[in-house]
């Protein structure tokens, strides 16, 4: 029968880290996962702009307009934190115009 050497038995060596620990975290990876953050939501920006299109057609085209914004804009704030008012604003009146055109 084979033991398993436990983490303070002899033998067991304190650098291998488990991988799954989340202060072993790589994080120089933040700013890559914000940035495909943003992209997913500019992503999501157009699916609801085309959604919106084929029941109105001047707001669909606003949100379509607004896409390359939101992406642009969350590009920038990954250098400027202050713009994240901004991209707010824009996420709350394109929800706005899609909650107005689900109800007429």
């Amino acid at each position: 029968m084979t033991t398993v050497p436990g983490p303070g038995a002899a033998g067991a060596s304190d650098d291998t880290a488990d991988p799954g620990d989340p202060g072993e975290r790589d994080p120089g990876l933040a700013r890559e996962r914000t940035a495909l953050a943003w992209i997913r939501t500019a992503i999501s920006f157009a699916a609801v702009g085309g959604v919106v299109l084929k029941h109105e057609v001047v707001p669909g085209l606003i949100i379509l307009a607004l896409t390359p914004v939101v992406w642009y804009l969350g590009q920038m704030t990954l250098d400027r934190p202050e713009r994240l008012r901004l991209m707010a604003a824009t996420i709350v009146v394109v929800a706005l115009i899609a909650l107005v055109v689900s109800f007429t």
